[in-house]
């Protein structure tokens, strides 16, 4: 009963304590209510002024634009009616103007009509006139002309021949004096010495026993010297000195070159003698490019084919009555040059013209048709330029003058082979003659190479043995002796010699 009890009170006692907690709970709960009630209140309270503020200053920023629009706008308005007023003002003075100008035009129109009329009538009074003058003279206007014209012209016809004659003359005799002045500068601005070529050369030896060895065994060594480089070497009892004779100066040079070599070598035999000159021909192939090279170099012609520079290099072993061809074309090219500066020509054609204009003889041995032709042919082949050709091609005459550096070049050639010294014609008419006999003896067939020597009293022709036999070989010295009797032109008599030499050669391993 009393765990009932104390049960009913701890139930009841729970009951009793959650009521109280709940009461306190809610009266707790209504004062917080009212707490927040009044923070909300407050809060409204304080948005309201803060709006009300915020309203204030806007309606004074508002106040503040619209006075600041007002004034920008009146301010506008009273641009714009300026400008209206000038522009007002300015309508009534082009309309003023307008006005006037339209005046002047009706004035004028007014005046043309006038100066018209004015012309209408001088014209008629002068038509007038010329009637009635015709009615005196009795003669028409056209009439009266010609009549006129043709009585002044036999009155000045003696006096205009006479003064025109004065003027051909005096300019006759300026140009005269321009172009004597023109050459005289341009000779005496080139300073070049003059050298004729000659067709010997002496090669100095240290002892006369050197003379020894290059006769050799039975005159062995020399035989084969002259055999291999178709030049004659005179062995005389002049000490320490040896000749070497050809007219072909590319031998002589080969031949000296050689012997050069021979004589510091100190071995002097067939064998060695024949590698020696073939050395020798090859350093003369590399001088004759470096001449080449340098001549152009030297007259400022620039953009040659190699080739062509080789073939100009070769005029330095070739004479033309004494002169060598190479240094005559270097001085052609500056003397050209300095013409064609005077005369305001293309000094660069006229240079190359003049440096190009024997090219032709470099190889005119070797191929058919004069030095000209042969030069033009060269050039077109390896791709000169066609006023280089018509420059050149003329300094003979052979083709037309085409350009005014065609003429500078053929002066320039006159002058360079026409001063003191420059030339000999005997040379040139001698080495013709020597040229020609050779070129009769390689006329024949089976002909390897032909040398003329003893200055062009003998003539050694090398043939082909497999071609020529030793009978053959009389045969053919019979018939070269009578070709160059029948063709030849020449004082005392010609050596003919035939030489057939058959090598038979082995290797033993």
């Amino acid at each position: 009963m009393s765990l009932k009890l104390a049960a009913i009170f701890l139930a009841l006692a729970g009951v009793i304590g959650v009521a109280i907690g709940y009461y306190l709970r809610l009266i707790i709960s209504l004062g917080k209510k009212g707490s927040m009630e009044l923070e909300i209140k407050e809060m409204l309270l304080a948005a309201k002024e803060e709006a009300k503020k915020i309203t204030t200053e806007a309606e004074t920023k508002a106040a503040q634009i619209a006075d600041v629009g007002r004034r920008e706008i009146k301010e506008k308005e009273e641009k714009v009616r300026q400008t209206e007023d000038r522009l007002v003002k300015r309508e009534d003075i082009l309309d003023k103007r307008q006005s006037d100008l339209d005046k002047e035009v009706e004035m004028i129109k007014t005046r043309v009509a006038e100066i018209k009329a004015i012309r209408e009538k001088a014209d008629k009074l002068e038509e007038d006139r010329k009637h009635e003058l015709e009615k005196i003279a009795k003669l028409s206007a056209d009439e009266a002309k010609s009549q006129l014209i043709t009585l002044v012209e036999k009155q000045s016809e003696e006096d205009i021949l006479i003064r025109m004659n004065k003027l051909e003359t005096k300019g006759e005799e300026m140009l005269d004096i321009k172009a004597r002045d023109i050459l005289a500068i341009s000779i005496q601005r080139l300073a070049s010495s003059v050298a004729q070529d000659v067709m010997s050369t002496i090669v100095e030896i240290p002892s006369d026993d050197v003379k020894g060895k290059i006769i050799g065994k039975e005159g062995r060594n020399i035989k084969a010297f002259e055999r291999i480089t178709g030049v004659e070497v005179m062995v005389d009892d002049t000490p320490g000195a040896i000749t070497i004779s050809s007219f072909d100066p590319v031998r002589r040079h080969v031949a000296r070159l050689a012997l050069l070599e021979l004589i510091k070598d100190g071995r002097i035999q067939p064998a060695k003698i024949e590698q020696v000159v073939e050395k020798a021909k090859q350093d003369i192939n590399k001088t004759i490019k470096e001449k080449g090279e340098a001549a152009a170099y030297e007259c400022g012609v620039i953009g040659l084919d190699p080739r062509i520079l080789l073939i100009l290099g070769r005029l330095h072993f070739r004479t033309s009555y004494g002169q060598n061809v190479l240094q005559h074309s270097v001085e052609m090219a500056h003397i050209a040059g300095m013409i064609a500066e005077e005369l305001g020509a293309n000094v660069q054609v006229a240079k190359a013209g003049a440096l190009l204009h024997d090219l032709g003889k470099a190889l005119d041995h070797e191929v058919a048709g004069t030095h000209v032709e042969i030069g033009r042919r060269i050039l077109q082949k390896f791709g000169a330029s066609e006023e280089i050709v018509k420059a050149m091609q003329s300094h003979h005459e052979e083709y037309p003058y085409e350009t005014v550096e065609s003429r500078i070049v053929q002066t320039a050639d006159a002058i360079s082979g026409a001063r003191p010294g420059a030339r000999r014609d005997n040379i040139e008419n001698y080495l013709k003659r020597l040229g020609d006999l050779e070129a009769t003896a390689n006329s024949f067939p089976g002909i390897e190479k032909s040398y003329a020597l003893q200055a062009g009293r003998e003539i050694r022709i090398f043939v082909k043995p497999e071609e020529i036999n030793d009978v053959a070989a009389k045969e053919l010295a019979r018939n070269i002796a009578l070709k160059i009797e029948k063709d030849l032109k020449y004082p005392g008599e010609i050596k003919v010699i035939v030489i057939r030499e058959t090598r038979t050669m082995e290797f033993a391993r």
